[in-house]
């Protein structure tokens, strides 16, 4: 065999057996396809390489599942001004698309359906245009579409109302014409749907005003017309409708008593579907001269070149130039799989909700970091910045202190699971109870910079009213890092809400007014307005975030978490608190979090706390607001509570939830209201 055979057969051999270990050569070449549509100059993507593995943690935004293949691309505000390529169709294990807060241009690409395991969809903010793709309507797992914020044209596809389990659909801001499909009344799941500030005409379909979940229905400034469904009133200020001058209906307050002349047709058909009687494609107006915010280079179709020919000269001239270098090639492909298979996490699986999932094999940075229980961001008396290691020294414990401690993570020790960790209970050596959260090395940031920030963060906070850290520990061998909190003896305030009679511990309600004084306290203190320190956000304010101790003291967990964690962790958290009505409405448009939202979501625990309800119907708000405390005071103290006192309390969550982030008073505002009620001389 002549030596170019020779070098040819050794490029085959490398080619086929040393592949990325973990994911598949064609979702690779799917990713590199994606990417320079994306990012057709390479300024955002550069982590993204043929010659990378997409699971092995190089790819920034892209995380896998358990099976090593890709299951998130999370590239939200990256800067990215390319398209969307129909390569995306190829990733066919994805659960989660979140390209939001960029500014793509061009149109969806209908290959996008052959996802059928894909839950969420964002791709709100940016400047995409042409017809939404009927096909979504194929993507029987499709829980939350966000399409917000573009230049969408065309009609609302029928075939959305085949989406069973979309519980969110958000078009708003686009312009989009025809009519509302009343096919969308078939989304049994569905609890929000905006279509506002569009150019939808006709009317709202009862069968949608009739959908059994719906909790949030915006249609303003569209030039919709005709009887309002009275259904729709169940929905009180969930239901918005200004700025259509055609609306009627009764029991409305800014809409006018209909007419004969406002009457719709039941059996006209609807006009907006192609294919079928009613207007056609051609009779919806078509948007002209439509201006997108990037070049004409970035959004026509071009031909790329194959990215794997491409590798392969580099591989041959590399091995052309020398021998050694394939050997050692060779062993460091080798050890890295090694490397890798070790630090397989198969023995815990902590995600509740399985669409956000994420499950990384990495080789992170800090893999490289060892000590002798493993390893240690502290290592060689490295500082960064303001924070030494003397400071976080004595807050580190060893692998055998926390395994003794939780009985080597005992099933009697489990406290509980949420998406990124599981917390177990524990006993130090020096008899103290603790709660040790249990976090895989891959949802913690990989930069060792940015995670020992996060680490001084953790340890500079006290305070009364928030759950102290003891101390943490980082193991190689588990693939896992370990924080230790002081333990709360009496669970969390989701424990004392929806209560029913006889149940117990019902709270009374001088207990409920301290502990919203607390929660409001703590939350003053993070955002450094009491003290000389940086504003800290907490992100993540809920009940279940807040701990009860043995006095009924309220404590705040997992406060500057968020500074430990990846940026895809910390976002597959969201679903949640936006399920429970935590998240600020301006999360939408901005995708940051401030102290004002903060803010937003105190005022949710506030209601939650006086009516004792965990899940907050629109009656409840409106209840507070008029001061009808029967309707809205938990009916389990049976009276016995100060109205002079939730009244006030009343009148700050409302300001607190107030849509508006600069209506919504600053924390320290609020906990000198909530200190003058001290002064209240008529209790009951």
């Amino acid at each position: 065999m002549g030596f170019p055979a020779f070098l040819f057969s050794l490029l085959l051999f490398i080619t086929l057996t040393h592949a990325p270990p973990v994911c598949g050569i064609a979702e690779l070449r799917a990713l590199m396809d994606i990417k320079a549509s994306l990012d057709p100059e390479n300024r955002f993507l550069t982590s993204w390489t043929v010659l990378g593995d997409p699971c092995g943690g190089s790819f920034e935004g892209v995380a896998c599942n358990e099976k090593g293949q890709v299951a998130n691309i999370s590239l939200q505000g990256k800067g990215l001004a390319g398209k969307l390529s129909p390569a995306i169709g190829g990733l066919k294990h994805l659960t989660g698309l979140y390209l939001h807060y960029n500014s793509l241009c061009g149109e969806i690409p209908r290959q996008i359906s052959n996802l059928t395991q894909l839950s969420d969809i964002y791709l709100n903010v940016n400047n995409l245009s042409g017809n939404i793709p009927p096909e979504l309507g194929n993507m029987a797992s499709l829980q939350v579409l966000q399409l917000c914020y573009n230049q969408f044209t065309g009609s609302i596809p029928t075939q959305l109302g085949s989406l069973k389990k979309l519980s969110v659909l958000a078009l708003q801001s686009n312009q989009l014409s025809g009519a509302i499909p009343a096919s969308l009344g078939n989304l049994g799941m569905l609890v929000r749907l905006d279509l506002s500030f569009n150019r939808l005409f006709g009317s709202i379909p009862t069968k949608l005003a009739d959908a059994p979940l719906l909790e949030n229905l915006n249609v303003r400034n569209n030039t919709l017309s005709g009887n309002v469904p009275p259904t729709l009133k169940r929905l009180v200020e969930g239901f918005q409708y200004k700025n259509n001058p055609g609306l009627c209906g009764v029991g409305f307050s800014a809409l006018r008593t209909c007419t004969t002349s406002d009457q719709i047709d039941p059996n006209r058909p609807e006009p907006y579907a192609s294919g079928t009687t009613g207007l056609s494609t051609r009779d919806i107006p078509e948007t002209a001269n439509l201006k997108l915010n990037c070049g004409q280079t970035r959004c026509s179709n071009s031909s790329k070149t194959p990215r794997a020919s491409i590798a392969i000269g580099v591989i041959i001239v590399t091995i052309g130039l020398s021998a050694l270098g394939i050997l050692t090639f060779l062993q460091f492909r080798r050890r890295k799989q090694r490397l890798g298979s070790a630090f397989d996490i198969s023995d815990i699986r902590v995600s509740t909700d399985q669409a956000v999932e994420i499950y990384k094999k990495n080789g992170s940075p800090l893999i490289s970091l060892e000590y002798s229980n493993g390893w240690d961001p502290l290592a060689d008396g490295r500082s960064f910045g303001c924070f030494t290691q003397e400071v976080l020294q004595s807050f580190r414990f060893n692998l055998e202190e926390v395994e003794s401690a939780t009985r080597c993570f005992a099933e009697k020790n489990f406290l509980g699971k949420s998406n990124f960790s599981a917390t177990y209970s524990g006993i130090l050596r020096d008899g103290s109870l603790v709660a040790i959260k249990r976090i895989t090395k891959t949802s913690c940031k990989s930069e060792e910079a940015e995670f020992l920030k996060g680490l001084n963060i953790l340890t500079t906070l006290r305070h009364e009213n928030l759950v102290r850290l003891r101390g943490f520990c980082c193991s190689k061998g588990r693939g896992e890092c370990f924080l230790i909190y002081d333990f709360i003896p009496n669970g969390n305030l989701l424990h004392y809400l929806d209560l029913k009679e006889g149940d117990n511990p019902v709270l009374e309600w001088p207990t409920r007014v301290s502990i919203i004084s607390g929660i409001a306290k703590g939350i003053e203190y993070l955002h450094g307005c009491t003290v000389n320190k940086p504003a800290l956000v907490h992100q993540n304010i809920s009940a279940e975030k807040v701990l009860i101790d043995q006095r009924f003291k309220p404590l705040l967990s997992n406060s500057g978490l968020h500074k430990l964690l990846t940026n895809d962790t910390v976002f597959s958290a969201l679903k949640a608190c936006a399920a429970m009505g935590y998240l600020a409405p301006e999360y939408t448009n901005t995708g940051r979090f401030t102290e004002k939202s903060d803010i937003y979501a105190f005022g949710v625990l506030v209601l939650q706390i006086l009516s004792g309800k965990r899940k907050l119907v629109s009656s409840i708000r409106v209840a507070a607001e008029l001061c009808r405390f029967a309707d809205f005071i938990d009916p389990n103290l049976h009276g016995r509570f100060s109205e002079y006192e939730a009244a006030k309390l009343a009148k700050v969550a409302l300001m607190c939830t107030n849509e508006s982030p600069d209506q919504r008073p600053c924390m320290d505002a609020i906990v000198a209201i909530i200190l003058e009620l001290g002064n209240c001389t008529n209790c009951f």
